[in-house]
């Protein structure tokens, strides 16, 4: 188990540093005073980290007398970590890709820029998928919680709405300011290539 715990560790960290790192190195993001809104959206993004991380370490330190696991779905998950890691995997993949592949036109969902002229990103994973940042940050969400053997697997399934809405709007953002974007819109699925 501390062997799995590492692995989803190392990858969330990896995760995080890329983000922050290409985040920094990108298009500045509007400076000036921050809305309360958007201090409590990143507010609670840190939280969720947190916890998250906190919940992976979690098991690592089982030994002083910590719970080994949060909310466990079985008493025998060595099935349901193979399937977590797995997902967790490729979704980990897929929204690092995802990531990189889009470069310069990457912004926070908090912080939208979708109306600076820039090209369509359709190449790579892009050419299968809409969105691959938000299907792999779910898959990996939802993979690691099944690697935990945790009921908050529900949580992350949760986000599944959260995450379909928000790519529907921001679809239609991009389609009305991004030149280029309703063809890509017609050839392409928005979360599982030639599915949906």
């Amino acid at each position: 188990m501390s062997l799995v715990c590492a692995y989803l560790l190392a990858g969330l960290l990896v995760h995080k540093a890329l983000w922050e790192v290409l985040k920094r190195r990108g298009a500045a993001a509007p400076k000036g005073p921050q809305s309360a809104r958007l201090l409590i959206v990143k507010s609670i993004k840190v939280g969720i980290l947190l916890g998250i991380l906190l919940q992976t370490a979690l098991p690592l330190f089982s030994k002083y007398g910590l719970p080994a696991e949060l909310f466990p779905i079985t008493a025998d998950p060595f099935r349901l970590r193979i399937v977590g890691v797995i997902l967790y995997t490729i979704g980990l993949g897929t929204a690092i890709l995802g990531r990189l592949q889009l470069g310069e036109s990457w912004s926070d969902i908090e912080t939208p820029r979708a109306a600076e002229q820039r090209p369509v990103v359709s190449q790579g994973v892009y050419s299968y998928i809409r969105h691959p940042i938000y299907t792999g940050d779910v898959l990996l969400l939802v993979g690691l919680e099944l690697a935990l053997n945790s009921w908050l697997v529900l949580g992350g399934m949760l986000l599944i709405p959260v995450v379909f809405f928000r790519a529907v709007k921001e679809e239609k953002l991009l389609a009305k300011e991004l030149s280029g974007y309703d063809p890509y819109l017609k050839r392409t699925k928005r979360f599982i290539p030639f599915v949906v």
